[in-house]
């Protein structure tokens, strides 16, 4: 069964710098816009970026793996060579909220994830398994 994309709407606090970020560094194409909100094609799926900077900032943390992990976060699986790729391009380049690494090494849930935040706070998270069967192993 091919997955569908999904929707997901979050603020920032400029549109301009979420396109430099999500445009420029991320290289996901523009789509609509307005003077409040601008879509983006983040690997098939829809994201909107809408102007909101009241609602910008850090958010909680919860330990997962020994590191904090944002609690409110969105991303991608992608397949380990594209995830390696874009480790590589974004180290030097984003402030990493959690390093490039391989979390839960040897278990079921063995996968390569990394966090970082767009200029407005919002936490991404990028991972990819060796064996993508195992997204859902326990």
């Amino acid at each position: 069964m091919a997955l569908s994309p999904f929707h997901l709407a979050f603020p920032v606090h400029d549109l301009e710098a979420a396109r430099t970020f999500y445009g420029g560094l991320l290289g996901c194409p523009e789509g609509r816009s307005s003077d409040e909100w601008v879509d983006f094609n983040f690997h098939g799926h829809q994201i909107v970026a809408h102007l909101a900077p009241e609602l910008c900032g850090e958010s909680a943390t919860n330990a997962v793996d020994g590191k904090g992990v944002p609690v409110r976060h969105f991303g991608l699986v992608m397949d380990m060579e594209a995830w390696k790729q874009l480790a590589d391009r974004l180290t030097g380049t984003v402030d990493f909220l959690i390093e490039p690494y391989i979390r839960f090494k040897g278990e079921p849930g063995e996968q390569a994830t990394m966090f970082f935040s767009d200029p407005s706070g919002n936490a991404i998270e990028i991972k990819a398994f060796a064996d993508i069967g195992r997204l859902f192993a326990t």
